[in-house]
């Protein structure tokens, strides 16, 4: 027994004990919403790559765009109204759910060939799709908020989010892996359908694994608040908006009487437009005009996805260490560049050029998405991250999103590919500028 060194007081070993607690669930509940969220990315979109065999059936690129446009319509208002509710839910029960509803939804699109033979029917799936997809953000808003402090919220933010490219890069060759196996395995199916099949059944694989590793709040575990753990604060009078709070209270009190919210969410609008007018339409554009195989143009999609992470993680890097922590300089550097990246997409003559415009708007854009998201979840309390995230999204996917993929189907049809092209390099540079105008905001103190 070494009798020189003093025992620990009780103090002492509870302070180590909510250490170890707090440093091991703090991981497990941030691989739980990355790989969960990753998993709402690989059923989101597929009915992208199925766009191609869908013209070739004889829907037209407008008919397509409003039926894929309820998609977004759908995840706006669900982003918000279940942001709201997600507030007040148990997020390890809230994600999940959303997952296996989202997936089920793909499964009957794959499974059952009248779905896919009716444009209405889809634009209904379409939409529940879309619904089930807003389930997603919120509660992860709401874990990062609770188990991660200002000061460091920007650098694990923006490796989360690259969960949106990891799910969005499988997606393509899940997708594409699902047609191959469709066509083998059930030759009397359409063989696009298998583009929804295969990504769900891996989407349910990881909902459950998802409600294995998240945990709610640091308090539901006994454990202090992560402002208290770490000594970090929003604000300067150290408070803290622990009490739950009613919808009315975190409606009108925090979010809707917030004008950086508001201005924030106006950006969100240009900055989906841009994502989605390049997302959405890739494989469209790429086969149709630049004559790729859906391999090569599935392969160019990947490349995209891909590039967004290590564009995202800089971003947040940026924001934190350059910008102490304000968001919109990056913001607006990252945009004005993505514009310039768009124009070498569209005069892009071979697939080598075609593959680094689209690296690179990978790269740049998904730093903005996060970055909004972040600014709506650092600029209200946390106990509304979700409810501010969600009003940012219902901009983002109601105006910016719809218009992507319905208004961007309409201005190809009737005027072709080069004003569709001019109309995303515009949508680049005012969200920039709304960007600039939120150049000092930093966390909540910034509404003083």
């Amino acid at each position: 027994m070494n009798f020189l060194k003093p025992p620990q007081s009780q103090s002492q070993v509870h302070q180590a004990q909510i250490k170890s607690t707090y440093q091991r669930l703090r991981w497990q509940v941030f691989l739980g919403i990355f790989i969960g969220y990753a998993g709402y990315y690989l059923l989101r979109n597929n009915f992208t790559i199925a766009l191609p065999q869908l013209v070739q059936a004889g829907f037209t690129k407008s008919q397509l765009g409003w039926a894929f446009s309820a998609v977004s319509i759908a995840y706006g208002f669900s982003k918000f109204i279940m942001g709201t509710v997600s507030d007040r839910s148990n997020a390890r029960i809230f994600l999940p759910l959303g997952l296996i509803l989202t997936a089920l939804v793909n499964l009957c699109l794959g499974l059952i060939p009248v779905l896919t033979q009716s444009l209405n029917i889809m634009a209904v799936l379409l939409f529940l799709i879309g619904w089930f997809e807003g389930m997603g953000w919120p509660p992860s808003g709401r874990i990062l908020t609770h188990w991660f402090s200002i000061s460091e919220r920007g650098g694990w933010t923006s490796v989360w989010n690259v969960a949106h490219n990891v799910g969005g890069a499988l997606m393509a060759p899940l997708a594409t892996g699902g047609i191959i196996w469709m066509s083998a395995c059930f030759p009397h199916l359409q063989a696009f359908t298998g583009a929804f099949v295969l990504p769900a059944i891996i989407g349910i694989v990881i909902a459950l694994l998802a409600y294995l590793l998240i945990r709610d709040t640091p308090e539901a575990m006994g454990l202090p608040p992560i402002e208290v753990y770490h000594n970090d604060f929003p604000n300067q009078e150290h408070k803290l908006y622990e009490k739950e709070m009613t919808t009315k209270e975190i409606l009108f009190q925090y979010v809707l009487n917030n004008k950086w919210v508001w201005l924030i969410a106006f950006a969100n609008i240009f900055v989906y437009f841009v994502r989605y007018g390049v997302e959405n339409w890739a494989p469209t554009y790429l086969t149709e005009v630049k004559h790729l195989t859906l391999t090569n143009s599935s392969s160019s999609y990947f490349l995209y996805e891909i590039a967004g992470i290590p564009g995202t993680i800089f971003a947040g890097w940026v924001s934190d260490k350059i910008f102490h922590g304000r968001r919109g300089p990056a913001g607006f550097t990252f945009m004005i560049l993505v514009s310039l990246f768009v124009i070498f997409y569209w005069q892009a003559q071979n697939q080598l050029m075609i593959n680094i415009a689209l690296i690179m708007i990978g790269f740049l854009i998904y730093g903005p998405v996060m970055l909004i998201g972040l600014q709506a979840l650092d600029s209200v309390p946390k106990k509304a991250a979700g409810t501010a995230a969600g009003l940012t999204g219902l901009f983002g996917y109601l105006f910016g999103s719809v218009a992507a993929n319905a208004l961007m189907g309409m201005i190809v049809d009737h005027f072709g590919w080069s004003v569709g092209f001019i109309t995303i390099f515009i949508a680049a540079l005012l969200a920039a500028a709304i960007f600039a105008l939120t150049w000092n905001l930093r966390g909540q103190e910034a509404q003083a």
